[in-house]
């Protein structure tokens, strides 16, 4: 693993652990529903992965582009997909997205040394 992707994980993990552990229900329970979401459903959990990517991108949320990607790698999103997401995203979202672009590939590079 990286160490951008190792940073990212370890930082993630250690706050998410400091925020359930004050147990504020209505937290934990958007916590559970964000893991839900993304389960298998009607839609395969790749669509909904790719689908948060590109909103993700769009509300410019570096650490949520981040996870998303994480789990598109994991989901087994090809490159190609990947940039066709890009593609989408810059034309709803418009040029300021470029920049997320820009990380989400470079992010993209250092999963793919895995």
């Amino acid at each position: 693993m990286s160490d951008k992707v190792k940073e990212f994980n370890e930082y993630r993990q250690k706050m998410n652990e400091k925020i359930l552990a004050v147990d504020n229900k209505v937290i934990k329970r958007l916590y559970n529903l964000d893991t839900n979401a993304y389960m298998d459903g009607a839609l395969p959990a790749k669509t909904k992965e790719m689908l948060g990517l590109a909103t993700s991108m769009i509300l410019r949320c570096d650490d949520c582009i981040k996870y998303h990607l994480e789990n598109c790698h994991k989901n087994k999103v090809t490159t190609e997909e990947l940039f066709e997401i890009f593609a989408i995203v810059n034309i709803v979202g418009g040029t300021i997205c470029i920049p997320h672009t820009r990380r989400a590939v470079e992010y993209w590079k250092e999963l793919q040394k895995e």
